[in-house]
């Protein structure tokens, strides 16, 4: 579940009904044949509930399938689902609190594989054909993958850093922000398969994202008590932080991102906001104002720059993702399952 938000979502889920529909008895298996472009979109449920959900996406024909794993697979995909990448003609979904990552044909949604052995996976990076890295929210290491067989072949401990989330690479060198009360980019040498470096920012960094120049950007969520949140841009050659974009005190931005063209930043700050890479100052003026929407993600199309804005509502009926063109004219809106949170967008 997103940083900062899980126990508002637990207090949500908690005074919800207790009672819920329970399907008992063997679940058929549906086909599906999909070989279009759209957006897979990763929907977490709530913790404890087993109610995660897949959604596939459209954007020619403005249609959704929800539920899709389940009706492929005839099972639920599980509990929480974080997210998803694309690697080599597979998807990988990864499940977070069922310490699973499913691997998916893209155009079945058909289960092919899966991955095990992982304590509490957030998200999945292939520095190569052959590898993937999971990170994780509560074991102090990187566990690595070797993708032709599912299996774990290797772990990087971070040392002592308990938790990793989003990654980036550069070169060989991987980079992992650490956000669970730390305040650390890592850097890994994906040769060698070890921590070689970290760099310093503010506490609780919750997103990653490299530009076409090769700078990293991250932004902390001013959670931590009188320290403002901050928006870094790092050179990955140097590792050495370019330029730090400070918010004003009370600000909780997230969800750092970028465009198809990789030199228009986006996030979430109440608002949507955009600023090119080679900005001087924090934008202004939102992209997308706040309508009283929980804006809990957003996602850019790198083949189209459209954005996908998740709206979780209140974390406990279905959310909705709003579609807009990259001027940010609304192009569609569709709900999707229990607090979306995660797009893949599959070529």
């Amino acid at each position: 579940m997103k940083q900062g938000l899980r126990h508002t979502a637990v207090l949500w889920a908690c005074a919800a009904c207790c009672c819920a529909c329970m399907d008992y008895g063997p679940l058929e298996e549906e086909p599906f044949a999909n070989p279009q472009r759209g957006v897979f979109i990763t929907s977490e449920g709530n913790f404890g509930w087993d109610n995660a959900s897949l959604s596939f996406y459209d954007p020619t024909a403005r249609k959704v399938e929800n539920e899709i794993f389940i009706r492929a697979n005839g099972m639920k995909l599980g509990d929480v689902a974080q997210s998803m990448a694309l690697h080599g003609g597979r998807g990988y979904v990864v499940v977070n609190n069922s310490g699973a990552v499913y691997v998916i044909d893209p155009a079945t949604f058909r289960v092919t594989g899966l991955i095990e052995g992982v304590v509490s996976p957030r998200y999945i990076h292939f520095p190569n054909d052959t590898t993937a890295y999971i990170t994780d929210l509560y074991d102090p290491r990187i566990t690595v993958i070797d993708t032709r067989t599912n299996r774990i072949r290797n772990r990087i401990p971070t040392n002592g850093h308990k938790s990793t989330e989003q990654m980036v690479q550069w070169n060989d060198e991987v980079f992992v922000n650490c956000w669970s009360y730390d305040d650390k980019i890592l850097v890994v040498d994906a040769a060698r398969e070890q921590l070689v470096d970290s760099i310093q920012v503010g506490p609780q960094p919750s997103s990653l994202a490299i530009d076409r120049n090769g700078k990293i950007w991250t932004v902390t969520d001013g959670r931590t008590a009188g320290v403002p949140a901050a928006l870094y841009r790092i050179d990955a050659a140097s590792r050495r932080i370019e330029q730090t974009f400070a918010f004003p005190p009370g600000d909780h931005p997230s969800s750092v991102t970028l465009n198809g063209t990789r030199d228009t930043l986006y996030f979430i700050n109440r608002d949507v906001w955009r600023m090119r890479i080679d900005a001087t100052s924090l934008p202004a003026t939102p992209f997308l104002p706040y309508t009283e929407t929980i804006y809990y993600e957003v996602a850019v199309d790198p083949y189209t720059s459209e954005v996908y804005v998740a709206d979780a509502i209140d974390y406990v009926q279905h959310g909705v993702v709003y579609r807009f063109t990259a001027r940010g004219a609304a192009v569609d809106t569709l709900r999707v399952g229990v607090t979306p949170g995660g797009f893949c967008f599959k070529p």
